[in-house]
């Protein structure tokens, strides 16, 4: 790795001293068996997590042990995700499934489906599988569909999992890993470099509307995805993140903060940021999604290699 080791060294310096900013790491979609196939069943993001004793929290789709033929090979890197110190496990549904166009009793199978393997080895090692994430952060398409979904939920002890900062990376990671695997390293290094400066910038801005909102540092949870993306280039991130004053800090330590707890307004369909939710004015709320940076030159670049 590029920088685990300095991180290594410093990040608990860090993490108890000077930093005044926090976030945690949450990785959705895991595991990303395709990937760990190509990289002969060994998982660089997990060794990167591992070698920083980086607290993070991941979302499982169990089915994607299965999108490899040596699944046993698979489920036996699952495992080692779930067996880390360093890793808080939660429920991302069994095969990712859309609840807005779902409906309940589909999403109440995919929850409990998303339970089998998962469960038993969470209790091998003495963890809990405490939180839920919506796959595509949908929380349904209405008022009626966000309680019926609230109220299963609670009724299996999940804690809804929200997030603040986010910055593509299911759709950049698309445009690297076609330039690493058609030979054009510096077209993917390029990627990589845009898509750090992209991060840091939707951490500002959220910063910036958090700051007003509250007059104060709020404990940040960034999603992000299990990809080659991230595999190559969360150390940079971290370390960038680092330069700027954030600790990290474990999904249960972030919500903690009191702002988890205001409440959400927004009752549509299409997955968006808390930091959004939570306000009330909806024609300010949507300025402020506007405003916001935006990935579309990713969007572009992806559109022409497509054609």
């Amino acid at each position: 790795m590029r920088v685990c080791l300095i991180f290594a060294i410093v990040i608990g310096f860090s993490a108890g001293s000077f930093a005044q900013k926090k976030v945690s790491i949450t990785i959705d979609d895991v595991p990303n068996s395709m990937l760990y196939k190509s990289e002969g069943f060994r998982s660089r993001l997990l060794h990167m997590i591992d070698s920083m004793k980086l607290p993070v929290a991941i979302f499982i789709n169990e089915v994607r042990i299965f999108d490899v033929e040596e699944a046993d090979k698979a489920l036996n890197l699952f495992d080692e995700w779930l067996a880390s110190p360093n890793v808080i496990i939660g429920n991302h549904g069994y095969q990712h499934r859309m609840y807005s166009k779902e409906g309940i009793d589909s999403f109440q199978i995919d929850v409990l489906q998303g339970e089998a393997i998962t469960s038993p080895l969470a209790k091998r090692y003495g963890k809990g599988e405490n939180y839920y994430r919506f796959p595509y952060n949908d929380l349904g398409k209405d008022a009626a569909q966000h309680k019926q979904a609230a109220d299963f939920l609670k009724s299996r002890s999940y804690i809804i999992t929200p997030y603040t900062v986010h910055s593509d990376d299911w759709l950049v990671t698309q445009l690297y890993e076609y330039y690493k695997s058609h030979g054009r390293g510096k077209d993917a290094e390029r990627i990589g470099k845009t898509f750090i400066d992209f991060t840091l910038k939707n951490f500002d801005y959220i910063e910036s509307i958090t700051d007003q909102k509250l007059g104060r540092n709020v404990s940040q949870i960034y999603l992000m995805h299990d990809n080659l993306l991230n595999a190559d280039y969360l150390d940079e991130l971290l370390t960038a993140l680092m330069k700027r004053g954030y600790s990290f800090i474990t999904l249960d330590e972030a919500m903690k903060d009191p702002v988890y707890k205001q409440q959400d307004y927004y009752e549509q369909r299409f997955g968006v940021s808390w930091v959004y939710r939570w306000i009330k004015d909806e024609k300010l709320r949507m300025q402020l999604m506007r405003a916001a940076p935006d990935s579309e030159a990713f969007e572009k670049e992806l559109s022409q290699l497509k054609k």
